[in-house]
């Protein structure tokens, strides 16, 4: 049985999708963007600020769905420019700095409203 998860301390899906789905003790996050949950609004104009926005709905979405960023198996990032990727790692580490996740990191020609990054993940309920 899979079960939907929603928070007000993420963004709202923009489109026909959960923020989150649970099936057994697995978590799937769909991609969050760098909007702010409150006024839906984009945060930040870098890679740098709008990666610690994404990282924040991230770790909300997983607490909602009762796992955690220590839980995440597999993340894939989609970056609208792959010359922000030193920048995305940056911020990635201070979230995952033991054991981090298996990854992919994607070079996109567009994103929704234009941002720089979407990150979706893999995580697992302890």
């Amino acid at each position: 049985m899979k079960k939907i998860i929603q928070t007000d301390k993420a963004p709202v899906a923009i489109g026909p999708y959960s923020q989150a789905i649970v099936h057994g003790s697995t978590v799937y996050c769909s991609g969050q963007i760098p909007l702010d949950p409150e006024t839906m609004e984009v945060v930040g104009e870098t890679a740098l600020e709008q990666t610690e926005q994404v990282m924040e709905n991230l770790k909300a979405v997983l607490e909602a769905a009762e796992s955690k960023l220590e839980n995440v198996l597999k993340c894939t990032i989609f970056l609208k420019d792959l010359n922000d990727f030193d920048t995305v790692n940056k911020v990635y580490g201070n979230y995952f700095s033991n054991n981090p996740p298996a990854r992919a990191t994607i070079q996109v020609s567009r994103l929704p409203k234009d941002v720089l990054i979407e990150i979706e993940c893999i995580a697992f309920i302890q």
